[in-house]
């Protein structure tokens, strides 16, 4: 077999039609930059989420920024969040100049622990950043009680989960404020860089408006230091395209998910975790396993497409090596990312595609 990690041109085939309708809309109109679709992407992901605002911005890593920014982050501060996750949650602490304190993770859910928070708090800490690997939420019960009992906020950083839940709530709705990626390999994607901020407060949603057009409070009237971070109107259309159908996308990763866990669970293999009290957007099926190379090359023989999220842990990057950690610091964060290897996950993995992954492996 011949098996496609993320099936991307399946799913733009899918929705063909539409899509290509949608762009030329914008095309017709030429409105590129803060069109009506942005407008009503946002309208759209609030009906979906259930949350108060939404506010669409040029890729996950603004939504970061956005979200320190409007909490007034300043050089000096720290922020807690955890070493084992992509490069951009704790590379943004350290683009507005606070410092990122990390907290080893829980071997089960790979998230931050929140036994280990509180004993990392000073006065110079200012939030709680916790991030829903692979799909699924922190126990953001426990860290909201941190948070409330030591005066933090919290900005949760669902790049990777959006749509999945925690309790009675999407993770869109956790936190002071969160936010997501619509990177085109994420569970909800479009065809380029794009990301999005939810909160329930106001005034932070307008701050965000703001800071996302270089600060602007009316056109050529700044009234903070900003960005410029909007997300253009062709990415608003296709994703107000694909937010459709995306409730549908998620129960076929769900099924897919279910259907690896069933095949691969009498296997020597680590498979993922998934907390009762969450459900996940299963954008990545991550199992762990001791000799990781060569099983990667085994599936690349037989045609099937791996990949590590994520080899090396933060506190060992080179960038932060002004943070002077050593490896043993972190020691769980450190043993998985040895081990942890990524299948093929996507809405459209066929049960033989998953049957054929399971015997290889």
């Amino acid at each position: 077999m011949n098996i496609d990690f993320a099936n991307l041109q399946f799913q733009y085939q899918r929705y063909k039609h539409e899509i290509d309708g949608a762009i030329q809309s914008v095309l017709d109109r030429s409105n590129y930059i803060m069109g009506e679709e942005v407008n009503q992407l946002e309208e759209a992901l609030q009906a979906f989420t259930g949350v108060n605002h939404a506010i669409t911005c040029g890729s996950g890593t603004d939504a970061l920024l956005l979200a320190l920014m409007a909490l007034d982050i300043q050089a000096g501060d720290e922020i807690i969040t955890t070493p084992f996750t992509f490069i951009a949650t704790a590379e943004c602490i350290s683009l507005v100049g606070a410092k990122p304190v990390f907290v080893d993770i829980d071997e089960k859910t790979y998230n931050i622990d929140p036994l280990k928070i509180e004993e990392k708090i000073t006065h110079k800490t200012k939030a709680i950043l916790p991030v829903s690997l692979y799909g699924q939420p922190s126990n953001m019960n426990a860290i909201q009680s941190i948070a409330q009992k030591n005066s933090l906020k919290v900005i949760l950083d669902g790049a990777q989960s959006f749509g999945s839940t925690y309790g009675s709530k999407m993770d869109s709705c956790l936190g002071d404020i969160a936010i997501t990626s619509f990177f085109p390999a994420k569970p909800l994607g479009c065809f380029g860089d794009g990301g999005a901020c939810f909160t329930n407060n106001e005034d932070l949603a307008i701050k965000m408006k703001q800071l996302r057009i270089h600060g602007q409070e009316k056109r050529y009237h700044h009234k903070y230091i900003g960005l410029g971070a909007r997300l253009d109107t062709i990415q608003a259309a296709v994703l107000n395209v694909k937010l459709k159908y995306y409730k549908e996308d998620l129960v076929l990763r769900q099924k897919v998910a279910c259907k690896y866990t069933q095949l691969l669970g009498e296997k020597e293999l680590v498979l993922p975790y998934l907390d009762p009290d969450s459900t996940s957007a299963w954008a990545q099926y991550s199992i762990r396993v001791k000799n990781r190379e060569g099983v990667q090359e085994t599936l690349k023989k037989s045609g099937v497409p791996t990949a590590v999220h994520y080899p090396i842990p933060l506190h060992i990057q080179e960038c932060f090596k002004y943070l002077n950690h050593k490896k043993e610091d972190f020691p769980i964060a450190q043993r998985v990312s040895s081990e942890i290897l990524s299948l093929p996950m996507n809405p459209y993995v066929k049960d033989e595609e998953i049957e054929y992954i399971s015997k290889v492996l």
